[in-house]
């Protein structure tokens, strides 16, 4: 059985996203679209255990990467930032790997 992503070391976590990498590409290559989804949302949330979730600030409106929108951050928990999407009242929550740059807010 294999560890927690937030049990394992930076190597281990990089072993991780490498080895699910590549399930995501043979997915892809066999047009398993379900199986590349999953193995992409594993490789997103092994990415977030390796930032720091002090790098981020609350209050402030990021960029979400492979998306048009951006996310204004409420609160973290974990390697979980709480917040809402551009012109959404629904409180959600994204893991850090997937916050880019920071936008200027006025909210």
């Amino acid at each position: 059985m294999k560890k927690k992503y937030s049990q394992m070391t930076e190597q281990e976590l990089w072993d991780e996203i490498r080895e699910l990498h590549e399930k995501s590409n043979k997915a892809q290559q066999l047009g398993n679209a379900s199986d590349f989804a999953i193995q992409e949302q594993r490789r997103i949330m092994a990415e977030a255990y390796l930032l720091n979730p002090d790098d981020f600030m609350a209050g402030q409106r990021y960029s979400l990467k492979q998306e048009a929108n951006t996310f204004f951050v409420k609160y973290y928990n974990g390697v979980f930032a709480w917040g809402f999407r551009e012109r959404s009242d629904k409180l959600e929550a994204v893991p850090i790997s997937l916050l880019d740059k920071v936008k200027p807010t006025s909210l």
